[in-house]
């Protein structure tokens, strides 16, 4: 990597940071330190501004760099993980977004604790939206530290340390003093840059195959080394029936999880009515749905142009495709176009870091603030005290995930994404439905329902392949592996729903109908909705 890619992805890097911290500043010298403001950014934000946000929330390193890595060694089942991220979009569209805006004021919990005892509830959800948003936090962490080392040339460790010291350093500033309303922003800018370089990799990957998209995948194939097999089902998941049920459970967790993380389901109070939370979710299915198809344009230029052997050898998991697909799209190593568009794809991978660790890291601050520390104190937090304990927790988490992400930053963590959606679909989707929709829903099947997803989805993973039993474990030298799977979904995801019906038939709690019938009213027609 040459001094000059250095130089400029830094200076972009640069003026990206300084443009988001003045951002935080501005809007941090404009807030009124209320926890709607904090928490909602004063649900003040149109459909288009939040869908934007949604859509920058969402779209994670892993999905502009991972996805197209997979799609570049895997072919046709790398492809599969698009198609996973977004369907799930549809769930969140029909059963979760208008209802959740509705009933809720700011985080998941607001939604079950509506008609249910409220302590034992809070801390329930509470528990798990803090679980999910640290995984997929630390994911992001050590994402952040290995990838932005490499592109910046420094592959030391003292290197990708202070980079995992930067990135949690630099969110808890936009968390603390911005809220959410600087949160969105920086999310609406980073949307618009993802999108923007997404687009400018796509048409040139088309033009260089004079539009030809069937030339495309045929040179793919070839230089695949897989032949026809690339472009067919089978090279990553069509081995024994362990793979295919693995296939399957991963598959579970990203459509079904979605509508469970509390980072996305946040952003639906930061619009004035469920109709606007709406119109938020279709303008961000169209832009990421856009997205998705790019990343398969870009996969398959990678593994067509680059050749799957250069992205292997560059990164063992692909993460690296479409930092070497830019290099050569713009000339090549030693030219001027191939460092300018190199610089601006790492860029806009620093970019898209930032923006997804601020809107998680915000999130789980508003679930110890709003949930668990209103619920352990013997009268509820008053609001300001409440924003108070949020800009605390939110330094509290940063600290947390950067030492776990310096702990971790050698092992590889790929699966803490998988987990953090599978945690969200086996603990918080069953939760959530079954209270939008079940009238006999009680107390305590809420509680079983959240700890009943939640311990058997953690437990799962750490008795997996994924941390003993295998060269590519995180712990190779040890095995304590029982459970064949690498990601849990599919057996924690039914236990969850499982565990909320045995809690609701066996409880001696009657199913309070009143408030069931009043929480209904509401999630439909909005009536009453804060």
């Amino acid at each position: 990597m040459t001094a000059d890619h250095q130089t400029l992805a830094l200076v972009l890097f640069s003026a990206f940071v300084a443009v988001t911290l003045g951002i935080t500043t501005w809007v941090g010298r404009n807030r009124h330190g209320s926890a709607e403001e904090f928490y909602a950014g004063g649900r003040l934000f149109s459909p288009m501004e939040n869908g934007f946000a949604i859509a920058g929330d969402y779209m994670s390193a892993a999905s502009f760099l991972g996805v197209s890595g997979l799609i570049a060694l895997f072919g046709y089942d790398g492809l599969l993980y698009s198609v996973g991220f977004l369907v799930a979009w549809l769930v969140v569209l029909y059963l979760v977004a208008e209802l959740v805006r509705n009933c809720g004021r700011f985080t998941l919990a607001d939604v079950v604790a509506s008609r249910m005892s409220e302590r034992p509830v809070r801390i329930a959800a509470g528990t798990s939206s803090v679980t999910v948003s640290v995984l997929y936090l630390v994911a992001q962490m050590v994402g952040a530290g290995t990838l932005v080392a490499l592109l910046l040339g420094g592959e030391s460790e003292a290197a990708q340390a202070w980079t995992v010291v930067g990135v949690g350093a630099l969110m808890v500033v936009y968390v603390s003093l911005g809220g959410m309303r600087a949160t969105t922003w920086i999310q609406i800018v980073k949307a618009v840059l993802l999108m923007g370089g997404t687009i400018a990799l796509t048409v040139l990957v088309l033009l260089r195959f004079h539009g030809n998209f069937d030339q495309l995948l045929r040179t793919a194939a070839e230089r695949s080394g897989h032949g026809g097999a690339f472009l067919a089902p089978g090279l990553k998941y069509g081995g024994d029936w362990i793979a295919r049920c693995d296939f399957i459970s991963l598959g579970l967790a990203l459509v079904l999880g979605t509508a469970g993380l509390p980072h996305i389901l946040s952003r639906f109070y930061t619009v004035p009515t469920a109709r606007a939370a709406r119109r938020s979710v279709v303008w961000s299915i169209g832009l990421i749905g856009g997205f998705y198809l790019m990343t398969i344009v870009l996969g398959f230029g990678a593994a067509a142009i680059v050749g799957p052997d250069a992205v292997r050898a560059s990164n063992a998991a692909g993460n690296t495709a479409v930092p070497l697909l830019a290099l050569d799209l713009g000339g090549g190593t030693d030219s001027t176009g191939g460092t300018v568009l190199f610089a601006i794809v790492a860029a806009i991978a620093f970019a898209t870091i930032l923006a997804v660790v601020a809107g998680i890291t915000l999130a789980s601050s508003a679930s110890v603030a709003h949930d668990l520390y209103a619920s352990l104190r013997r009268r509820r937090a008053k609001p300001y005290s409440e924003v108070a304990v949020a800009r605390a927790a939110a330094v509290g988490i940063g600290v947390a995930a950067i030492g776990l992400g310096l702990l971790a930053k050698d092992l590889n963590v790929a699966f803490l994404v998988g987990l953090a959606f599978a945690v969200a679909a086996s603990a918080n989707l069953p939760v959530l439905l079954y209270s939008l929709f079940w009238r006999g829903f009680t107390t305590r099947g809420a509680v079983w329902s959240v700890y009943g997803g939640l311990v058997p989805s953690v437990l799962l993973v750490l008795l997996s392949p994924v941390v003993s039993g295998s060269p590519d474990s995180l712990f190779p030298g040890v095995d304590f592996q029982y459970f064949p799977l690498q990601n849990p979904g599919l057996v924690s995801i039914p236990l969850g729903f499982l565990a909320g019906w045995l809690g609701t038939v066996t409880s001696a709690e009657p199913p309070d109908k009143a408030k069931h019938a009043e929480t209904e009213v509401r999630s439909l027609t909005g009536a009453g909705a804060v």
